[in-house]
């Protein structure tokens, strides 16, 4: 018997799925939750990591929703707390009205500037203990040079002998660093891709240069969706001179089932070897699921008898968050049927559930670029005067923009900056928010899926290069919820 935070567990008898295990297995949906000693059991740091802590002066780590953005600064975030230095988190409540002016884009800059100084500078004197009126002062006084403002005055304070001892600490860390680094986490809380909100966000990345330039060792970490960067991107021209501090954060099916068998080993707290798990194949490792879950899933079609994690993998969008509420809700229904180890039926009758949660989810990352976005996902539901044996959620680039087409004649579609709408540019657009991948059989019978941010992501256009398209797996349910075994049937599972 193997003793966890959530209580007794048995490896050989699977888990007792109260809500409390499942948490401790899958994690919360958003990290802000998620304690940050269980965070950092199972986080795999991927080399994007290293790019986003790297010494340099702005980093802006962009990614999809559910991608991991959060995750990576709070444990970026810890491990710089574990070695004494000053991480400062800036919240969106922090900067809830800064930028907003309607005055020309350079007063919006300064007015950044200034909000920016005032609350760097009173996080850092604060954390150090020493803020006071006369500091406050100081800070807000315009054309200060924050980082020397704040050297100057540690330095004359640093044998005070109110201080405690981590205080004390800090302060000898920082003089002998020199480093804050400030990470902006969150930004599109609130985000409606208006002119107004890109005119805000190409305000802000703008005064971090500044900022950056002016002072020394004054890094910036910036957390941005990838939709709402597109859109600031390309509609503003100025944005070029940030583009070589972009960190694109995407997953590969492969890292995230690791980072799953991460999550099943540290619950059990049995030992790994993190290097051997990335470097092996899947097949290989697949075992460790057998912890929590039956090996073979044992429905029908073409997913009768097929390896679990096959099944995981061909459902989530390459998005560790989706992982997270498929195996949520399917520990929930096996719960329900006092099962200690989730099953087949158990993830058959969340599919539906599960489904439309990453329609909706799609809805509300990206309705902001595209009005009426609503109306082309759905109208992308397959077509009831198909034959049987035709797959309508497949689609060779002739019957893709031909689909296209049809919807564009019943709904009138608009890109919030202005693009040009047409049955190329909304295919392109399918493909950008994964609702659409690219498809090729490979021997097998298997299939090979391919995302659009494994190409380049902003400049690439929507080009035929030899695969067919496909509505992605976890929209199906949602679209065709009448004919569930039309799905089993006809969909393949993912290649590893």
């Amino acid at each position: 018997m193997l003793m966890h935070k959530g209580g007794n567990v048995n490896e050989r008898n699977g888990v007792d799925f109260t809500d409390e295990n499942i948490q401790l297995l899958f994690g919360f949906e958003d990290a802000e939750s998620e304690p940050i000693e269980r965070l950092k059991e199972y986080y795999l740091k991927k080399d994007t990591y290293d790019r986003v802590t790297a010494d340099l002066p702005i980093r802006i780590l962009v990614g999809h929703k559910g991608t991991g953005k959060s995750a990576l600064f709070k444990v970026a975030m810890s491990e710089e707390r574990e070695r004494d230095h000053l991480p400062i988190l800036i919240k969106p409540d922090d900067i809830a009205e800064l930028g907003k002016s309607d005055e020309n884009f350079l007063l919006r800059i300064r007015q950044w500037k200034w909000g920016l100084n005032k609350i760097i500078g009173e996080k850092v004197f604060n954390e150090l203990g020493v803020y006071n009126d006369d500091i406050a002062s100081k800070i807000t006084k315009f054309g200060v040079k924050l980082t020397s403002l704040i050297f100057e005055t540690v330095t004359s304070l640093k044998n005070q002998a109110t201080l405690l001892p981590a205080q004390k600490l800090l302060m000898e860390n920082y003089l002998k660093t020199k480093k804050i680094t400030v990470y902006i986490d969150d930004l599109d809380r609130g985000w409606e891709g208006k002119r107004d909100d890109i005119i805000r966000i190409s305000a802000l990345l703008n005064c971090i240069r500044d900022l950056a330039n002016e002072n020394e060792r004054l890094f910036f970490k910036i957390s941005l969706r990838s939709d709402v960067y597109f859109l600031v991107r390309t509609s503003d021209e100025s944005t070029d001179k940030i583009e070589g501090s972009v960190v694109w954060f995407s997953w590969t099916n492969h890292e995230i089932l690791v980072m799953l068998i991460k999550r099943i080993l540290t619950f059990f707290d049995r030992p790994f070897d993190e290097r051997f798990l990335i470097s092996s194949k899947q097949k290989d490792i697949k075992h460790y699921l057998d912890y929590i879950m039956e090996p073979i899933f044992s429905g029908s079609g073409k997913w009768e008898n097929v390896p679990m994690y096959k099944v995981l993998m061909s459902l989530i969008r390459k998005r560790p968050r989706d992982l997270v509420k498929l195996c949520t809700l399917a520990a929930r229904n096996a719960k329900s049927r006092k099962s200690r180890l989730i099953c087949t039926p158990d993830f058959q009758s969340i599919f539906e559930d599960y489904s439309q949660g990453r329609i909706q989810d799609t809805i509300n990352e990206f309705k902001s670029e595209l009005n009426n976005i609503e109306y082309l996902l759905f109208g992308m539901k397959p077509s009831t005067k198909l034959p049987k044996t035709a797959d309508g959620f497949v689609f060779t680039t002739a019957d893709l923009y031909k689909k296209i087409s049809n919807i564009m004649e019943q709904t009138n579609f608009t890109f919030a900056n202005g693009k040009t709408v047409d049955k190329k540019t909304l295919a392109q657009f399918l493909y950008k928010i994964n609702f659409l991948t690219a498809r090729k059989q490979i021997d097998g019978g298997e299939i090979n899926r391919k995302y659009f941010e494994e190409n380049r992501y902003l400049s690439s256009s929507f080009t035929d290069f030899g695969y067919d398209w496909e509505i992605h797996p976890a929209f199906r349910w949602a679209l065709k919820p009448d004919s569930i075994a039309d799905i089993y049937n006809k969909l393949s599972v993912s290649a590893d």
